[in-house]
């Protein structure tokens, strides 16, 4: 079994920002599409970024141009660094690894994102 352990989130002013991190126990990085999901008080889970193992990335709408998505493979680690935070940002937020080919499917603990205006 593989576990993620996410770290970063907190609380911070709207305009502020933060950097998540997401750390794999095994090195499955290179052999995942990796992404970030976040869920707010009474709606769906919704993702917010992802790459591909290619490198291929992309980011919802609502946060495109403020968060940007990245991984370092020799850390097993990817990141998501969140900028111009806005209060609608406020969620938990979780990582996820999971195999192109549907053998696994890897899920954070979540992190608490509050961003006060």
């Amino acid at each position: 079994q593989v576990q993620l352990v996410e770290s970063g989130g907190g609380l911070v002013q709207a305009g502020g920002s933060l950097r998540l991190s997401c750390a794999a126990s095994r090195n499955i990085l290179s052999i995942s599409t990796v992404g970030w999901y976040r869920q707010a008080p009474g709606k769906q889970r919704e993702l917010v970024a992802s790459i591909t193992r290619g490198g291929t990335t992309t980011h919802a709408e609502s946060v495109k141009g403020r968060f940007t998505i990245s991984r370092d493979e020799a850390k097993n680690t990817m990141y998501l660094q969140m900028n111009s935070l806005k209060p609608e940002d406020t969620a938990v937020y979780y990582c996820n690894f999971k195999s192109p080919w549907g053998s696994f499917d890897y899920w954070g603990q979540g992190t608490q994102v509050t961003v006060s205006s």
